[in-house]
């Protein structure tokens, strides 16, 4: 990654308030796709069907946030904007899949100028959409635009607004100064109008699940939004992602160790179509959250992006597998 990583008048000033509180990860972990550093073998996904196609739509954010697992920035450009029509390209071999949603995300997607063609390409085609953002200004340019989407499309189109914390100094000390108001009332905006809304937020260290969602149905309640704080598809909170950190390595005996499936990790089911500064076209990426790593860079095209996914990289743990998180609806 070339781009520049300065960070924008509204970044923290200090340290994030949702750390991965662990040892430095050793070395030898994750560091052959068979085979772990005590010499169990990796545990595998398959992809059983490609229930959610992302694409990202470029790194370049209106905000710099304290530990953004993507670098997005104003000046990180590391992944280039998304054209429309090479989404309509992705499309096209999405629609013969049977896949079901199409999720956007960034960077913040509404930065890009062919983000809202590419939308509504994708509600036309009859998908549903999930678009990920902060609510701030760039969404806000666009809402008479967003109103005729929803008034044709309903709840097929979902946005899910990144608000950090139920509390002002959790969500700046993420995400900066003079980012509280803003968001949330660009969140209010959508829920007031009508829009199929979810709000994406995190647990402080020593956080409980319950607890957080306490929190949360408290500022829906405040501040009059219609979001269920209970539900998990409207409330999805994440865990923390840390490559520098320790984190056991997913073996293939975990699954019946840990009682859990392959088809319930995120892999399984969705790809991200990602095109990175230098390369000639886009590419598709096993994950949302690896779009550097070319380890999980599964080729050009969605019908040859259909191999198992080796769980060789500290996320895959930490997030996927002993998080049991899943940025899919």
């Amino acid at each position: 990654m070339s781009a520049a990583r300065t960070r924008s008048r509204s970044a923290p000033a200090g340290p994030s308030p949702f750390r991965v509180e662990a040892a430095p990860l050793p070395r030898t972990k994750f560091a052959d796709p068979v085979w772990t550093a005590k010499g169990e073998r990796r545990a595998v996904v398959p992809l059983i069907r490609l229930e959610t196609l992302w694409l990202n739509t470029g790194t370049l954010c209106n905000l710099a946030c304290a530990t953004c697992y993507i670098e997005s920035s104003p000046s990180n450009d590391a992944l280039v904007y998304l054209s429309a029509a090479d989404a309509a390209r992705f499309l096209d071999e999405a629609q013969v899949l049977g896949t079901r949603e199409i999720g956007f995300t960034g960077g913040e997607p509404f930065m890009n100028p062919q983000f809202l063609a590419m939308l509504a390409d994708a509600l036309d085609r009859g998908f549903a959409a999930l678009v990920l953002s902060n609510a701030m200004k760039p969404m806000r340019r666009h809402e008479a635009a967003l109103l005729a989407l929803r008034e044709r499309f309903g709840d097929r189109l979902t946005i899910r607004v990144s608000l950090d914390h139920h509390t002002r100094k959790g969500h700046e000390g993420e995400r900066g100064p003079g980012s509280w108001e803003p968001g949330l009332s660009g969140l209010k905006w959508l829920s007031g109008n009508g829009f199929s809304v979810a709000v994406a937020g995190r647990l402080l260290p020593g956080e409980s699940m319950a607890d957080a969602r306490e929190g949360y149905a408290r500022l829906f309640a405040a501040e009059g939004l219609g979001i269920d704080a209970r539900d998990p598809a409207r409330l999805v909170l994440f865990p923390e992602m840390d490559a520098s950190r320790d984190i056991a390595e997913i073996t293939a005996d975990c699954w019946g160790i840990l009682g859990k499936s392959p088809a319930a990790v995120m892999c399984a089911t969705s790809r991200m179509v990602v095109h990175r500064r230098g390369e000639p076209a886009p590419r598709v990426a096993a994950c949302t959250l690896l779009p550097y790593d070319k380890r999980f860079d599964m080729g050009a095209t969605l019908a040859g992006a259909s191999g198992e996914v080796a769980l060789n990289h500290p996320h895959c743990a930490r997030f996927c597998v002993l998080g049991g998180a899943s940025c899919s609806t």
